[in-house]
């Protein structure tokens, strides 16, 4: 007897809400995305990856070709993911300009790289001096962290700690992003493991 092949028809999703997240880096960021994926099966998130260019403006440059071609539908959010470092005001005040468009739209910075947000799951990351310093303490959990992030080593309730350190260290929140050591990543990850309605 021949095996039936199941095949999805084409148009239909299976999840409820779709993330759309452009980043700077090329392994990080997506592998810790991937490890949201992980979560519940009714929330997807396609962390686009980067090319050489990680600029902010060319962040949002590939976000926006993306949308152009995937439509969001109102429960799906698209989020622009970038470092402080060494990018002037002027070029991160262009990406929460276009996060301020559309309700869906969101804008998460972190002081003073995306490795501090990792740093958070854990410990509180005070007296982080710079970027370096703060590559320096994630090596003493995650030795292979400027590669990619292996998913056994973050877990549910260390997320649920980096989104608490992260709120607490943004008191009052800010609206853009932080100007001292800090991230507004815990406002993306929060809306990833909302329930779905």
């Amino acid at each position: 007897m021949k095996r039936r092949q199941f095949r999805r028809p084409s148009g239909q999703r299976r999840y409820r809400r779709l993330f759309f997240v452009a980043a700077e880096g090329r392994n990080t960021e997506p592998s810790y995305f991937a490890i949201l994926n992980d979560q519940q099966s009714t929330v997807h998130v396609k962390c686009l990856k980067g090319g050489k260019d990680s600029a902010p403006i060319y962040v949002l440059k590939r976000l926006d070709d993306y949308l152009k071609e995937e439509r969001l539908k109102p429960t799906d959010e698209a989020w622009l993911v970038v470092d402080k470092n060494h990018w002037p005001d002027e070029q991160l005040h262009i990406l929460y300009t276009w996060s301020t468009k559309k309700p869906n739209y969101g804008f998460a910075v972190s002081n003073p790289k995306f490795e501090y947000w990792l740093l958070l799951h854990f410990e509180d990351g005070d007296n982080v001096a710079d970027s370096r310093d703060c590559s320096a303490r994630l090596r003493r959990y995650l030795p292979d962290s400027d590669k990619s992030i292996c998913t056994r080593n973050i877990t549910s309730s260390m997320i649920d700690d980096a989104v608490r350190r992260a709120r607490q260290r943004d008191n009052p929140s800010c609206s853009d992003w932080p100007r001292t050591t800090g991230t507004t990543m815990y406002k993306l990850v929060q809306n990833i493991r909302r329930p779905a309605n």
